[in-house]
């Protein structure tokens, strides 16, 4: 809708479009930075402005939204609590909210629910562990973008270390979707809370309508403390997992991640509610049909939930997915046999799939291996392992990237230009540098037999010297070889942060001047030869396979920040000597090599921001012949490329793989890790990664998941178009994560979730 009058032109600097809605506390609009990235802004309304208590919420509010950074939420982008009017902006997310969605297509089914359930769960998941109880979700709260859900508004949501506000005489929240210990005693809500609120907001998806739905705000709030949800029109499987989060008492329901485990086990379509048959009414009828059947009673399953949080393995008690197994599977697993002779779905099977969407471990002795034998060996005396490279800046949370050579793994990037880590414990052999403030996804250069190569950047307190260089270390002492300046545009042509690339025994650089190549012995630094750059233009090495080509786009492209029309040119690997320049329908990001073409992503924009790959062209060096083709969709994410297949890794951790020769889809398959990078092909497996850490193994051939593992650190995970983080040799899996964390295991044996 447009903007009315009386409304603000420009908020915080921040130029106004149109509005998005209003509500009672405020007014949302469309806005955009300087750069043209649009944002949501929250303006509150001037009647509360001077509200002590209000501001103290709306600064929660704010704080809140701060701590929470994931792939369903929105992030904060700027915010002034204390201005004359208070005001919020966050990334802005496209696409109706649940409630419109449901208002005017109907109830969701089959995959649309479940993704939105995964989604919501995660969401929960990430706010959950960064201390924060939402306490307000209901539809008109999520967002269905093209990536996955998303979670808004956080207006009355408070840190689970924090007091709460007194509100006397107030029960703030949405009755058909509050918990009964919200509507009893708001100051004790805990993050389960939140879970009973996920589920009544699925059976509303599924259903149109909620479980305790009643005539009145005050009959729907007695039900909801007092009586039974309506659940029979919920899918089966679906309801299995949803009847435990409606619990009555918080204890009685799963977390966020066990809820988690509960969603990636149900079958790829849900089917319909079985209704007449054994799976219609309360799911408390398939417990007791699952209790009859074991031997189990439902005595005996309340006293395994008042078991002391002691009595299993861990630091933490029983470890969640020991419990998982107790309290939950069973309960899914009659579900799903009930729908199978129903009708409704397909049974699960035997050793199926399991928290993210890897092998269930949860018992006997099936385990990783069962799913994936990859080749190769590991290194003598090899035992998983973890540690953290210390950078030139401690506050600098960077990522490193890490490549193997024989029982060394050299790693760079942030505050480090390299370091050699041994492969078979992680202890340092040496590390080098680097003072200043690095740019992010500048990372190892790469290695030869006897040289590292990575990137140094100046302290702020040095002008005198280079901003950025290209520093040669010795592979075996770490001594500084030598340095040379380095220019920094590889990004603005080519889409890639790489302003310098090995080529068998020489590096190629740019120089400070963004004006020519520079090739030189990668050991001894002798330059070999310069080729300038076309006139009027700004070029990046590319690699491409046993070539070297370089990719060109004319200032006018760069000023524009936008090359439509790039340039090749394969450069003579003795000489540096051009060859005829190939013209490329842009814009376009270099992938890889397959059948001995460069293989370039085609980048979609909408307006001046870009929005997906919508196809991909092939540039045959040799006969300088370009082919192109388009993709079914427009894929968001981050792309990567092994073999002959280009993969995009969805931010809500679905993954495409896509032919690079015709531009057909293979498969998709939707991982449990959001914002991965990848792939990293090993002999049987591909694998992507988060910045937190956590891996997921697919199968080649069809993207079947082999195993998932658990977070290792905590890390952002909104990182478009990060380079791989996962390194592989044999059978060792080596990962980097945020804050310079870097671990290794056995691909035969990956860490249990949980």
């Amino acid at each position: 809708m447009s903007l009315r009058g009386g409304d603000p032109a420009e908020i915080g600097g921040y130029p106004l479009e149109k509005r998005l809605g209003s509500g009672g506390m405020g007014t949302v609009f469309l806005a955009r930075t300087s750069s043209g990235r649009p944002v949501a802004i929250k303006l509150i309304h001037q009647q509360y402005a001077g509200d002590d208590e209000f501001r103290i919420r709306f600064r929660q509010e704010v704080a809140a939204a701060r701590r929470v950074s994931g792939a369903f939420t929105a992030a904060v982008v700027d915010a002034a609590p204390e201005a004359e009017q208070p005001w919020m902006a966050t990334t802005y997310v496209e696409g109706p909210t649940l409630a419109q969605r449901i208002a005017e297509q109907g109830p969701l089914d089959g995959a649309e629910l479940r993704r939105l359930a995964i989604g919501l769960a995660e969401a929960l998941r990430d706010i959950h562990r960064v201390g924060v109880v939402h306490r307000d979700l209901k539809p008109s709260n999520v967002m269905l973008s093209p990536e996955g859900p998303r979670v808004i508004d956080f207006g009355i949501s408070r840190a689970v270390d924090q007091q709460t506000l007194t509100m006397t005489g107030r029960v703030i929240g949405t009755p058909p979707f509050m918990s009964p210990e919200q509507l009893q005693a708001p100051r004790g809500v805990g993050p389960r809370s939140d879970v009973f609120s996920l589920g009544t907001l699925l059976v509303y998806a599924a259903t149109g309508h909620g479980p305790f739905d009643a005539d009145s705000p005050y009959m729907t709030a007695y039900q909801v403390v007092h009586e039974e949800p309506s659940l029979g029109a919920v899918p089966a499987a679906l309801r299995a997992v949803v009847e435990p989060c409606l619990d009555k008492e918080p204890e009685g329901r799963p977390s966020a991640d066990e809820l988690l485990v509960l969603l990636r086990d149900l079958p790829a379509e849900l089917g319909g509610t079985g209704t007449g048959g054994p799976g219609a009414g309360h799911t408390r009828d398939m417990i007791t049909q699952h209790h009859l059947a074991t031997g189990d009673t439902p005595e005996r399953t309340s006293r395994d939930r008042a078991a002391p949080a002691g009595s299993g393995t861990g630091s933490t008690g029983t470890a969640i997915g020991g419990r998982l197994r107790r309290r939950w599977r069973p309960v899914l697993a009659a579900a799903v046999a009930v729908a199978a002779i129903g009708g409704g779905v397909a049974a699960l099977t035997t050793g199926g799939f399991g928290a993210d969407g890897g092998p269930d471990h949860g018992g006997g002795d099936t385990g990783p291996s069962a799913a994936a034998s990859p080749g190769g060996a590991l290194p003598k005396g090899f035992e998983p392992w973890s540690r953290t490279v210390l950078g030139g800046r401690e506050d600098i949370p960077d990522e490193l990237r890490c490549l193997a050579r024989g029982d060394a793994l050299f790693c760079g990037g942030g505050g480090v230009v390299a370091a050699r880590i041994s492969a078979r414990d992680g202890s340092r052999v040496w590390t080098a540098k680097s003072p200043g403030v690095p740019v992010q996804g500048m990372h190892l250069v790469g290695a030869t037999d006897d040289t590292v190569l990575g990137y140094r950047f100046a302290a702020q307190d040095a002008p005198q010297d280079p901003s950025s260089e290209v520093v040669a270390l010795d592979a075996d002492s770490g001594r500084e070889l030598w340095s040379a300046p380095s220019g920094a545009q590889s990004t603005a042509v080519t889409g890639r942060s790489r302003d310098a690339v090995v080529v068998g025994s020489a590096v190629v650089t740019v120089d400070a001047s963004n004006s020519r190549f520079e090739a030189r012995d990668a050991h001894s630094g002798e330059v070999t030869w310069t080729t300038p750059f076309p006139a009027g233009t700004q070029c990046a090495p590319v690699p491409a396979g046993p070539r070297l080509l370089a990719m060109c786009a004319t200032d006018a492209e760069m000023d524009d920040v936008q090359v439509r029309r790039p340039t090749l040119a394969t450069l003579d690997l003795a000489s540096g000597t051009p060859g005829e320049p190939i013209a490329v329908n842009g814009p376009v990001v270099p992938m890889g090599v397959a059948d001995g073409r460069l293989v370039l992503l085609s980048k979609h924009y909408e307006g001046v921001s870009p929005a997906g790959y919508d196809g991909v062209a092939r540039v045959d060096p040799a006969s300088r012949k370009v082919t192109y083709s388009r993709f079914g969709q427009v894929y968001e994410g981050t792309s990567g490329m092994a073999g002959d297949t280009v993969y995009v890794s969805g931010q809500a951790g679905l993954v495409t793989a896509l032919d690079s020769a015709t531009g057909g889809r293979k498969w998709s398959r939707q991982t449990g890790v959001e914002g991965a990078s990848g792939p990293t092909a090993g002999p049987d497996a591909l694998y992507f990664s988060s910045a937190t850490g956590r891996v997921v193994a697919l199968s080649p051939r069809d993207g079947t998941p082999l195993w998932t593992t658990d977070p290792r650190t905590d890390g952002l995970t909104g990182e478009q178009d990060a380079s791989p983080r996962v390194t592989v040799a044999g059978r060792a899996v080596f990962v980097a994560a945020a804050t310079n964390t870097l671990f290794a295991f056995d691909a035969q044996r990956p860490p249990k979730p949980g």
